[in-house]
This record gives structure tokens, C-alpha cells and sequence, in this order.
């Protein structure tokens, strides 16, 4: 597999990750961090707001793995290469995130 592939693949599974929490959390009608809200990350955006924001990183994780190369479930570099973008932007958003929702508490559960 080409390099430019394989960064494409852990940048789209990175861009999926980030649809998800913003996706969902603004369907839900709730509010959450935001690269737009004041502090940039820190503070809250509209429901709106983060169903734009989960789309959109949706789209670009369709372009970087659907569009890049020719992406297969059937190849582990291309799987591990889009799991390991999944898995760093997880373990990120989940530290990042938790200061906000208790997720970094110890004992919390």
C-alpha cells in the first residue's frame, strides 16, 4: 500500500471518530463542545451546530477512505491504518472530553 493511502486511511478514521460524539449529541437535541463554540473546545454549541460539524467530518472521512486508493475490509494494512486514525482520535476525544463530563474522574463510572 502506498503511504499517501495509508495516512489517508488513519486521517479518515480519525475524522469518522470525531463525526460520531458530535453527530449524536446534536440528534439528541444536546449541546457540546465544539471547535466553534467560545472557548474554541472548551465551551458549548447548539444541537445545529454539531449535526453540521458531525456531517461535515463525515464527508471528509468518505473522501479520505472511500475516495483515496481503493479501500478494502479484505486488507489489514488498510483496516489497521483506519483503526489505529479510530483508535488515537478515541483515546484524544476521551481524555479532552472527559474534563467536561467526568470521564477522567478516577473511580467514576
Amino acid at each position: 500500500m502506498e503511504w499517501n493511502h495509508s495516512a489517508s486511511y488513519l486521517f479518515g478514521g480519525v475524522f469518522l471518530t470525531n463525526a460520531v460524539p458530535h453527530f449524536v449529541s446534536g440528534v439528541l437535541g444536546r449541546a457540546f463542545q465544539s471547535p466553534f463554540a467560545k472557548p474554541s473546545g472548551e465551551g458549548l454549541s447548539s444541537s445545529v451546530v454539531n449535526v453540521l460539524w458531525g456531517f461535515f467530518n463525515l464527508m471528509v472521512a468518505y473522501v479520505l477512505i472511500c475516495r483515496v486508493g481503493s479501500f478494502s475490509l479484505h486488507s489489514t494494512d488498510h483496516v489497521v491504518s483506519l483503526g489505529l486514525g479510530i483508535l488515537l482520535m478515541g483515546v484524544m476525544m476521551a481524555r479532552s472530553f472527559g474534563r467536561f463530563h467526568g470521564g477522567n474522574s478516577p473511580g467514576h463510572s
